[in-house]
């Protein structure tokens, strides 16, 4: 069975300047997982629904391109530099993540040293993060630049809903309603919940909504030219990072962070 993620939008194929062999390759690539080093085309069809005959050529289009290397003994591949170089040209290009360094930073240092800071962008149906500030404990929630957060459920992607433009909203209820249509009523509920919450806190929270281990809360910080909306967020295990403490101690100071990240020095 397809993986839901990797579903061909109907407006997408209907949409005469859309390239579909281009979206494909990148498809194939947006297969590897984090901490997974080889896949096989077998691994890559099963996750896009795509034909393996179409899978052969893709990944030896790739591999060609250096963006997919092959494993000649096990017939596998894994990421090759040509991705890296996308990659980092990415994250070079988001000013964000630098400027909010030292926020996140004297966020992740206050009082509870179990209390992990990030800021993370939309990506289709998920929040991903593009800087984190892991906290300052052994024990700590594993993650990192590239985890990914569903947008409909967890207080970042809510907080980066309600702040967002309707057009971009629209778009992505029709992207749940296409490619997780049975999560939709849940999404819309979510939703409205999230923005009954920002009207009152001025920030979103999550109490074990993502994972049942983890409480945070998040607010949106906005790109110096106004076209995109990030999420701000802070938390940790439950056990640990309590309610009573983000929202007495850390909602104020987070609040005031993205104040500052979203004013032209």
């Amino acid at each position: 069975m397809a993986d839901t993620d990797f579903t061909t939008n109907p407006d997408e194929a209907k949409d005469r300047n859309f390239i579909t062999a281009l979206a494909r390759g990148l498809e194939v690539l947006r297969c590897f997982r984090p901490n997974e080093v080889e896949l096989s085309n077998l691994d890559i069809s099963e996750r896009t629904g795509l034909p393996k005959p179409t899978v052969s050529r893709l990944t030896y289009t790739l591999c060609k391109l250096d963006y997919l290397v092959a494993d000649t003994r096990t017939g596998n591949y894994r990421l090759g530099a040509g991705v890296l170089q996308l990659g980092f040209g990415v994250l070079s290009g988001m000013e964000i993540g630098q400027r909010a360094s030292d926020e996140m930073r004297a966020l992740r240092n206050g009082p509870n040293s179990y209390i992990t800071c990030a800021i993370g962008e939309v990506h289709r149906l998920d929040v991903v993060y593009v800087g984190v500030h892991r906290s300052r404990e052994d024990v700590s929630l594993t993650m990192h630049v590239g985890s990914r957060l569903p947008l409909f459920f967890s207080a970042m992607g809510r907080v980066i809903l309600v702040a967002m433009t309707d057009e971009d909203r629209e778009t992505a209820f029709r992207r749940m309603q296409t490619e997780q249509p049975d999560k939709l009523q849940a999404a819309q509920v979510s939703y409205e919940q999230a923005v009954q919450e920002y009207e009152t806190l001025g920030y979103c929270t999550g109490y074990g909504d993502w994972r049942p281990d983890v409480n945070g809360i998040a607010v949106p910080v906005f790109s110096l030219n106004g076209s995109k909306v990030y999420g701000l967020n802070i938390g940790g295990p439950s056990f640990h990072v309590k309610k009573k403490q983000l929202e007495g101690y850390y909602a104020k100071r987070l609040i005031e962070a993205a104040k500052t990240l979203s004013v032209r020095p």
